[in-house]
């Protein structure tokens, strides 16, 4: 998979958009951004998206048509994909037949708003006719902003735009709760039953309208690209998350603070895994998982406990795999963690939180319990999307959720990780999951069983990502972060060891570690910049996420430097003192 996706560029008069693959991106009116995107998503009983195929383009000076198909999870759709421009507006409509049936959790279009209408007034038109205000939620919303959609009306640089939805009944989502750039307005409400199903030749059919009411001035240029750099605490902790690829393992090469082990006491791996991860030589960071059965958790959790005697450890935490908590902490959980941890003589902070995406740590925060001694949550960008602006965009969204995390927190010490490009795990999977069965590592286990793996991670352009990443998510009160994984397919090394480039980032990020951080808001969600001094001499690291090269100024507290970065790159800047600026 190439970084970039160009794209094919579409106009009709006044509105343009961007086909990448099946995505109908940047829909704008007079170049003015309407919508992030609009698309078709068909997905199964565990919330897995089969492809959509598009097998043909066919455009004319007032319509664009996309011929589908879908592809995997046994599904067997086909149909069209059309936008129409018309007097009164856009129109994007929907038409699919499936061969055989389908049991699906959604299946038809999902619209999305970009992050700059966050505060935005909001008029919502009920499908019982009634008409209510409000507006898009500024911080990130644990729940639906609004349900019962049959239309939608907000402002856009001083004109009303109107979206009115037919086919189903429509709710939106707040998609910042996984670090997407966007709300998401879909079908079907989620307090209907899931899955539903669609039986053999049945057709589904959505369509989406939007006008433009009003006047939209010209975009203005672009100003300065400057970043602010300012004192913020400590430089957070840099760690690996422990490799789950399986055996043999290269020679060790440590990195960082440490190392994060998740351990599924379910499974009977954990003693090797737990293994595995001490050959760093590094502190532990442990993340065991329990089932919902409360006898059988404090059994495992003894044994599992016990066995940490000796280990040098940073810190542990529990999650529930399944039950009402699932992927948190909760009262019951950390309380037996903390017995077994008594009972081994065994003393080191105890962390709670989400393992899988802040949306539960959103959702679930009042399971958690009193006497937490840190806050913890993950971070996936990969989730609803794989194309790679969802991964530039999310950078942004990081910055909101380690933000409103630390104010979750409420001045504990917040420790974000595993960041990973894909899911480690299906969270909201319905059905049983792979797992190893054997208590070596030969297959692996974790990840390797159930996670994702993206081939952007050997990417050049991955070791910006992972700079800009790190300058998003260092906030005051972000304590430590922990980063893909050793080594294996979703790893800083490959499984011969070998280096990939995101290795560079994650050792200039690790040496900062424990310095005085200097932190600072991105100008566009492209170039960022974190710092660290020690003593007299600050450190600068830059990173330009842009398709094209840019020159930004950091202002490292008074002292502005301009650096050159080219497209996808990032550049480590030391100044001395009265060393002259570069």
């Amino acid at each position: 998979m190439s970084w970039w996706s160009e794209g094919m560029p579409w106009r009709s008069g006044p509105w343009s958009l961007t086909l990448r693959g099946d995505e109908l991106a940047d829909v704008a009116y007079e170049g003015r951004a309407v919508l992030r995107s609009v698309r078709a998503v068909v997905r199964d009983a565990d919330w897995n998206t089969a492809d959509l195929v598009v097998d043909r383009v066919s455009e004319t000076d007032t319509s664009l048509t996309l011929h589908v198909r879908s592809e995997g999870l046994g599904s067997s759709f086909a149909g069209v994909v059309r936008v129409e421009r018309r007097t009164a507006g856009l129109r994007v409509v929907l038409d699919l037949e499936t061969a055989d049936a389908f049991d699906t959790n959604r299946t038809g279009l999902v619209v999305l708003h970009p992050p700059s209408v966050a505060g935005a007034p909001l008029e919502v038109h009920h499908t019982d006719g009634r008409a209510s205000r409000t507006a898009f939620p500024r911080r990130i919303s644990p729940h639906q902003p609004v349900t019962d959609v049959a239309a939608l009306s907000w402002p856009v640089a001083g004109a009303e735009i109107g979206a009115r939805f037919d086919g189903d009944v429509f709710e939106m989502e707040d998609q910042r709760n996984w670090t997407d750039a966007s709300f998401k307005t879909y079908s079907r409400p989620l307090d209907l039953p899931f899955p539903y199903r669609l039986a053999a030749g049945e057709r589904v059919r959505q369509s989406i309208a939007l006008t433009v009411t009003g006047q939209m001035p010209p975009r203005e240029p672009a100003g300065d690209t400057a970043i602010g750099l300012r004192p913020g605490g400590v430089f957070p902790a840099m760690l690996l998350g422990a490799a789950t690829a399986p055996d043999p393992a290269p020679p060790t090469r440590p990195v960082g603070d440490g190392v994060l082990v998740e351990l599924d006491l379910g499974t009977p791996t954990w003693r090797a895994a737990l293994a595995r991860a001490r050959e760093a030589g590094l502190p532990l960071d442990v993340r065991f998982t329990i089932g919902d059965d409360p006898a059988a958790a404090a059994a495992v959790l003894g044994d599992a406990v016990a066995a940490l005697r000796g280990i040098p450890l940073l810190r542990i935490a529990v999650f529930h795999s399944a039950g009402p908590a699932r992927h948190v902490s909760d009262v019951d959980a950390v309380a037996a963690l903390r017995r077994a941890m008594a009972d081994a003589g065994i003393e080191a902070p105890v962390v709670g939180g989400s393992r899988s995406h802040f949306t539960e740590l959103n959702r679930e925060r009042h399971r958690l319990p009193a006497d937490l001694d840190a806050l913890t949550t993950t971070v996936t960008p990969l989730f609803h999307a794989t194309g790679t602006d969802q991964l530039v965009e999310s950078v942004a969204m990081q910055r909101l959720v380690a933000r409103q995390t630390v104010d979750t927190a409420g001045g504990l010490p917040v420790h974000l990780g595993p960041i990973a490009l894909r899911p480690r795990f299906n969270d909201v999977a319905t059905g049983a999951q792979p797992a190893p069965t054997r208590p070596d590592l030969a297959e692996g286990y974790g990840a390797a069983f159930t996670g994702g793996t993206d081939p952007r991670q050997d990417a050049p352009k991955l070791a910006a990502w992972t700079i800009a990443s790190a300058a998003a998510h260092a906030v005051p009160g972000v304590a430590s972060l922990a980063w893909f994984e050793e080594w294996g397919p979703r790893g800083i090394r490959s499984s011969d060891g070998t280096d990939r480039p995101v290795a560079a980032a994650l050792r200039d990020l690790a040496a900062l570690s424990g310095a005085e951080l200097l932190t600072g808001e991105s100008p566009d969600g492209l170039v960022w910049a974190v710092g660290a001094r020690r003593e007299d001499t600050a450190t600068v690291l830059a990173a330009n996420l842009d398709r094209v090269p840019r020159t930004v100024t950091v202002d490292v507290a008074g002292r502005p430097i301009d650096l050159a970065l080219a497209a996808g790159t990032f550049r480590r800047t030391d100044l001395a003192p009265n060393q002259e600026s570069p």
